[in-house]
């Protein structure tokens, strides 16, 4: 069986190292906001291209925190694409705040500039870009669009650790960049984690507060924060696992790289364009008959994802959110998509027999 994805192997070469950081965790007798969560920040920020990180506890509270930073009259909107994981848009309407869905680009996924453009309107106030799969948005037009009409940019890059367009990496463009370190991503803890990357000092300090209650000096309380500080274990195990992300983030291309040039065209495979360096957290292809090619391929013993199986607008718990709304491009890539096995672990082999049982459905 080629599973989808298996954490216990995924974490394997990291093994030994996690076991000395517990100990010291143990021993140092500091669980919350301690040197192991300073330490992740630091690496972080300067890895990623930015001035500043601040650690959450996941990739919700990131979305969600770089929204109240702003402190936005209730009402105002947010613009986000219309086929995203559904927290992109949670973290707008736990802001009381209003989703703007604006369709993707149906080759890249990611959210389609030209769009953004007619969407706007008096009450828009912010931009929240996801950047789905591992592939960089239009940055530099989405942040020329920020920029013409005064708008917040946030970018969603729960799915793009070092993702990059022309050499700048997701997490850089906009005021904050949002990151989740859920176990299955491209740097993934061992249970919840996310933070924030941003080149503003300021609004560094607004979060740090914002995560602890509110509070940057114990017992005074600047503002109606929240507990939400990354946890020391967690940031102990992502420093380790940092210096092997861009081995983690190369493997992952290999594989694509290998699944781009095997695949027959009956599938739609994810577009490759000059200057973007996409990471693969997801390679997904495209098939009319995507729920039969998924049983083909459990029947040859491979196992698939689906991001995602339910469209935004379709979902139960924004039907009040999105009263009678239809996205139809985002509509096509939720009943088309598949995720085919592309882990760390994942070895070229596997995927050649992946690729095999693809090309021999019908």
């Amino acid at each position: 069986m080629i599973a989808y994805e298996n954490l216990h192997e995924l974490n394997k070469p990291f093994v030994e190292r996690f076991k000395q950081e517990f100990d010291a965790f143990l021993d140092s007798g500091w669980y919350i906001l301690g040197k192991s969560v300073s330490r992740f920040e630091e690496e972080y920020a300067a890895w990623n291209g930015s001035a500043y990180c601040v650690g959450l506890a996941n990739g919700l509270d990131a979305l969600t925190l770089a929204l109240k930073a702003y402190d936005l009259e209730p009402g105002s909107e947010v613009i986000v694409p219309s086929n995203t994981y559904i927290a992109t848009i949670l973290s707008i309407l736990n802001n009381g705040l209003v989703p703007v869905l604006v369709e993707p680009d149906i080759r890249t996924y990611n959210i389609d500039p030209q769009l953004i453009k007619k969407a706007i309107t008096p009450r828009t106030k912010a931009i929240m870009v996801v950047h789905l799969y591992g592939k960089c948005c239009e940055m530099e037009a989405i942040t020329a669009i920020s920029k013409q009409h005064d708008l917040i940019l946030i970018e969603d890059c729960a799915q793009a650790h070092g993702a990059a367009l022309n050499g700048r990496k997701t997490g850089t463009f906009g005021h904050f960049g949002a990151f989740s370190f859920y176990p299955t991503k491209n740097l993934g803890a061992l249970g919840d984690a996310g933070a924030v990357t941003t080149n503003n000092a300021e609004l560094a300090g607004v979060m740090r507060q914002l995560r602890n209650y509110g509070s940057s000096v114990k017992y005074h309380n600047e503002r109606i924060g929240t507990n939400s500080r990354l946890d020391e274990l967690q940031a102990a195990f992502l420093s380790i696992k940092l210096k092997a992300i861009d081995a983690i983030n190369d493997h992952k291309r290999e594989l694509a790289a290998l699944y781009l040039q095997g695949l027959n065209d009956h599938v739609i495979k994810p577009v490759v364009q000059e200057g973007y360096h996409d990471v693969y957290h997801i390679f997904n292809i495209r098939h009319d008959r995507r729920d039969e090619l998924k049983a083909h391929l459990l029947q040859k013993g491979i196992g698939t994802e689906i991001h995602y199986p339910v469209a935004p607008h379709q979902q139960q718990a924004l039907s009040k959110a999105l009263i009678d709304q239809e996205f139809p491009i985002s509509a096509e890539i939720h009943r088309t998509t598949l995720s085919l096995p592309c882990s760390y672990w994942h070895t070229p082999g596997q995927v050649e027999k992946v690729i095999d049982a693809v090309n021999a459905f019908g």
